[in-house]
């Protein structure tokens, strides 16, 4: 067993869970600010979930890509459908899903093709490369979807 194998199994991602897990909503509101304000949404529950602040490079690493994840998905929310109604993050000691509720039906599209050289549009292609799983689905009830992306723990 490597080091990096050694340590990623020995640290406490998580630990400041409780054992059915947690989820954390945040209803940003609209306005200039959103983005960030969903970011240190994110970051405080990291925070108080133990993954940081951190040492380790590796949970460091983690971290920076949920974060990265969450405003990549709540700016399409912005973009693309009139701004976000709720940030979810759901955590549980194997999984860290982030949902993203809009009131548009419109599902969201990655740019195709994909060319890195052009300006934009690389935003959900970066999200798939982040993440475990990412997708989308109608919201039950009313107008509206929801974007969400799962990260395994590790």
């Amino acid at each position: 067993m490597s080091i990096s194998e050694y340590r990623t199994m020995s640290r406490p991602v998580l630990s400041g869970l409780p054992a059915t897990g947690q989820t954390r909503r945040l209803t940003p509101g609209g306005g200039p600010g959103v983005v960030g304000r969903c970011r240190d949404h994110a970051r405080s529950a990291l925070e108080d979930w133990g993954w940081l602040p951190t040492a380790d490079p590796d949970q460091q690493a983690r971290a920076d890509d949920v974060l990265l994840v969450v405003s990549e998905l709540v700016t399409n929310a912005c973009r693309y459908a009139g701004g976000p109604d709720q940030l979810v993050l759901s955590a549980t000691a194997h999984i860290l899903r982030i949902e993203v509720l809009d009131g548009s039906d419109a599902p969201p599209r990655p740019r195709v093709p994909h060319a890195p050289g052009q300006l934009g549009g690389h935003g959900l292609h970066a999200v798939a490369l982040l993440v475990g799983r990412w997708g989308h689905a109608p919201l039950a009830g009313r107008p509206g979807k929801v974007v969400w992306a799962e990260f395994d723990v590790p």
